[in-house]
């Protein structure tokens, strides 16, 4: 079992900055590839970010990619997600996730076994 607890979202001016954070306990967090996808109002759920469990690779959506960087703290497990020039579009729930294996489809929230809670970003225009 995996549990994973967000935090760091709010309310944000566009223009403006934040950084979510995933807490992971009850597994290795190194031996897990991590990931952010995010859910808006109306919307289904998207893939936004990756990270490889060593942390030298990273994925990004095109929506997010250049404002937005994935990193990982496998001493302190904790998967980090810094977002910049945030948009409305960006408003959403965010969520960590972990899958049970390292070989997989990243990009796919099927793919994820384990997810957090969310926390909730809105971004003001």
């Amino acid at each position: 079992q995996v549990q994973l607890v967000e935090s760091g979202g709010g309310l944000v001016q566009a223009g403006g900055s934040l950084r979510l954070s995933c807490t992971a306990s009850g597994r290795a967090f190194s031996a897990l590839v991590m990931g952010w996808f995010r859910q808006g109002p109306g919307k289904e759920r998207e893939f936004v970010a990756a990270i490889s469990m060593g942390g030298r690779s990273t994925y990004y959506a095109d929506s997010v990619k250049g404002r937005c960087t994935i990193s990982r703290d496998n001493a302190k497990n904790i998967l980090y997600l810094q977002m910049n020039s945030l948009n409305p579009d960006d408003t959403a729930a965010y969520y960590c996730a972990a899958p049970l294996t390292s070989t997989l489809d990243v990009y796919s929230d099927s793919e994820y076994d384990y997810w957090g809670q969310g926390t909730q970003v809105t971004v003001s225009s």
